[in-house]
């Protein structure tokens, strides 16, 4: 595909008016849009922007309008009343799948499987850029430490090295390595820059206030990796950073994301972000935030018209240098220079191979198995895997429910879904009067007929499979919950099933992790599925019959309750920690009525099978810049079954500079172990993973005392220790 040269790019940059480059940095749904037969993706508040169609035909980009034929009438409209023919780019919220939906990110995240998430991210962008599409909003590498925040399904978790390998995963799913010429790329948007997932409360929108050396420890890395990567944009976040939102805040975008960190791509508000500047009180007008988005360094804005309206006159009247214009248009045609759409102004679209590549068998199979690799088995007493002459009681709101996709699956049709008491008919291969189907309750109500009638289907069966959860809409943007347990109308369901004293294998669909009272205790099988997309309901049932053997792992800790959060594995310690050995201890740090610890931990997950670790051998008593250490342990499959072990490694430093977390995850192994099989599972510790932000922001390590722990899950690990020499 033919580009052209940066001396070209600015020559059409000179021939523009001023009102044309201002366009440019504008984003509109495809409903402002002559030719398109709908609104498109809609993100946020629908409000009038009293633009003129001259500056509609002008704008620079579209959000949300899928399918090949719709962007080829509106790009070939476009450029038919656009002056100097500059094509638009067509963006989207591609966040976890186009029209094979593969599970949520925060259910990826609990595969730990790097490659599956790439070709995930690889899927999605086949079928959006065959439907014509360029951009996608993601991946969201948010460090999340509060589950009650409803975009937490966005997210891989409350890690930032786990983060930072999915955050490269993702782009290089996406981006492939020649955007230009690879038209079943597109490009990624990494986001929300910065700190968007540590909003006060889990509320959406909300204030963060943290330090700077939090910020750069915690919550800068997997933003870091995706630029690393290669990511081609950057969407601001809507929270304050350091007192300030992050749309008008040019210290983080121009200091920190452009020169620290070198980011030269372009920059995004999210929905409606600039003029909201008002709202923060940091802004008196539109004009104000016109002014302010731009200072930073803000090169498009998404769905408002502070800029088309604004910036002429900031700029006639000089408050306003023409150049911060210039540079932020000239950002936006590099990259439509980039995807080749000078040459191509459609790029990838094509209707007929659009109906040969999106949701083919292909596509599919790869949902399925990222589904059942996602999935998590928290509990098991035996019941599973279920056998095929059992008969099943499937009871709950979701044992025929298709909304089983999430959030952010705009494209997935129901249509398309299979849902659990058919997948587990297929799988079985049994006949319908031995899989006995009752809805139990809806998701948050119940009725006497609806339990009754479950109650009697029930004492038919050898087995209840409970599948309850949220709905999509409970999670996801605007979706904050301060109780997340289940409703309590399904919290009652199992109450009266439980009258029965049957076996009771519950499935949870959810888009964040759940308090669990009231299920985990009262179930003898617990299996997390998450939202599991398009080809969840198959995957699952892989799980309950054996077929699949769970290796899926928590990306997220799962609180005793919601009192707890935020609660993650990577915490400090405090002058008065609580120690086992007194327990009744009052003036120490805890709780008087749960355990400090969450429910279920970071990393943490059962297989079908059992593990044996062997004792930690260290290649030496010493690490040194120049000397490595080789960390070795042997991992035994002591069950009948074949399983994957993700076996982990974490790291704490004993004293440091600053006080320093308990552990931190630093490497991890998936391996794969037939029945009696053992494997060595060696890895190594450089001084570079000993690195952290002292008091004064330098990134350096320090002599002394370490501890390296390898085990199963963030809690359930063997020590030894280690010295940093120099």
């Amino acid at each position: 595909m033919i580009t052209v040269d940066n001396q070209q790019l600015s020559g059409l940059l000179e021939q523009m008016t001023l009102e044309e480059k201002i366009a440019q940095m504008l984003q509109l749904v495809a409903s402002y849009f002559v030719g398109s037969e709908d609104d498109g993706q809609i993100t946020g508040p629908m409000e009038s922007l009293g633009i003129t169609e001259e500056t509609v035909n002008q704008a620079g980009s579209i959000l949300g309008l899928g399918g090949a034929a719709k962007v080829i009438q509106v790009q070939q409209d476009h450029l038919k009343n656009d002056r100097l023919g500059i094509p638009m780019i067509f963006m989207a919220d591609i966040v976890h799948g186009y029209k094979t939906i593969f599970p949520i990110p925060l259910a990826i995240g609990c595969s730990w499987d790097q490659e599956l998430a790439e070709q995930s991210a690889a899927i999605a962008a086949k079928e959006s850029a065959v439907s014509g599409l360029h951009v996608t909003f993601a991946p969201m590498v948010d460090l999340v430490r509060d589950p009650r925040w409803g975009r937490v399904m966005e997210s891989t978790g409350e890690d930032p090295y786990l983060n930072s390998l999915f955050a490269r995963a993702f782009v290089r799913g996406f981006q492939g390595e020649d955007l230009t010429n690879d038209v079943s790329r597109v490009a990624a948007c990494v986001k929300h820059f910065a700190a968007y997932g540590a909003g006060e409360g889990g509320r959406e929108y909300n204030t963060v206030d943290l330090s700077e050396r939090q910020l750069r420890e915690y919550y800068l890395p997997a933003y870091k990796a995706a630029l690393d990567e290669g990511c081609e944009l950057v969407m601001t976040s809507f929270n304050t950073v350091h007192g300030s939102p992050a749309t008008g805040n040019r210290t983080l975008m121009r200091d920190l994301l452009r020169a620290e960190l070198g980011f030269d791509g372009v920059l995004i508000s999210d929905w409606g972000a600039v003029i909201e500047l008002i709202a923060h009180g940091v802004a008196e007008d539109e004009s104000a935030a016109a002014y302010l988005a731009v200072q930073a360094g803000v090169d498009i804005e998404m769905m408002t018209s502070c800029y088309v309206k604004h910036l002429p006159e900031l700029v006639r009247s000089g408050k306003v240098e023409e150049s911060l214009i210039d540079e932020a248009v000239l950002r936006i045609l590099n990259l439509k220079n980039k995807l080749g759409l000078f040459d191509n102004p459609l790029r990838g679209a094509d209707p007929e191979a659009e109906r040969a590549i999106v949701f083919c068998d292909e596509h599919r199979s790869v949902s399925r198995e990222l589904a059942s690799q996602s999935c998590v088995l928290l509990k098991n007493t035996g019941v599973l895997p279920l056998q095929a002459e059992q008969r099943i009681a499937l009871i709950g709101p979701f044992a025929q429910s298709k909304d089983i996709l999430g959030s952010w699956s705009w494209m997935g049709a129901e249509e398309d879904i299979m849902t659990l008491d058919t997948a587990i008919q297929a799988k079985a291969k049994i006949t319908s009067s031995n899989v006995l189907v009752a809805e139990g309750s809806g998701i948050d109500s119940i009725t006497e007929t609806q339990w009754k009638e479950a109650l009697d289907v029930a004492r038919q069966a050898d087995v209840i499979v409970l599948a309850v959860g949220e709905s999509s809409h409970m999670s996801g943007e605007g979706g904050s919950r301060a109780d997340i347990r289940l409703p309590e109308a399904q919290l009652q369901l199992m109450d009266h099933l439980r009258t029965l004293d049957k076996p009771i294998v519950t499935v949870v669909f959810n888009g964040r992790p759940l308090d669990l009272q009231g299920i985990h205790d009262q179930a003898d099988a617990v299996l997390e599925a998450w939202f599991p997309g398009s080809e969840g309901a198959t995957a699952i049932t892989d799980i309950l019959y054996g077929e699949v053997n769970p290796s899926g792992r928590l990306s997220m800790s799962f609180p005793h309750a919601v009192g707890q959060v935020p609660v993650y594995y990577n915490h400090f310690n405090t002058g008065r920690p609580q120690k086992e050995s007194e327990p009744d201890n009052r003036y120490s740090s805890k709780y008087l009525d749960i355990p400090n610890e969450p429910l279920f931990p970071f990393g943490y997950g059962l297989s079908y099978t059992e593990f044996k670790y062997g004792e930690i051998a260290l290649s030496a008593e010493g690490i040194t810049t120049d000397r490595p250490l080789q960390v070795t342990t042997t991992i035994t499959n002591t069950g009948d079954t074949a399983g994957v072990e993700v076996v982990q490694l974490y790291i704490r430093d004993i004293t440091g500079e600053v006080v320093r977390p308990m552990k931190e995850l630093k490497a991890f192994s998936k391996v794969l172990l037939q029945p009696g099989e053992s494997k060595e599972v060696s890895f190594t510790v450089t001084e570079e993973q000993l690195r952290y932000h002292h008091s004064d922001l330098s990134y350096t390590s320090d002599t002394g005392e370490f501890a390296v722990f390898v085990g199963a899950n963030s809690r359930d690990v063997s020590e030894r220790r280690f010295r940093l020499l120099k």
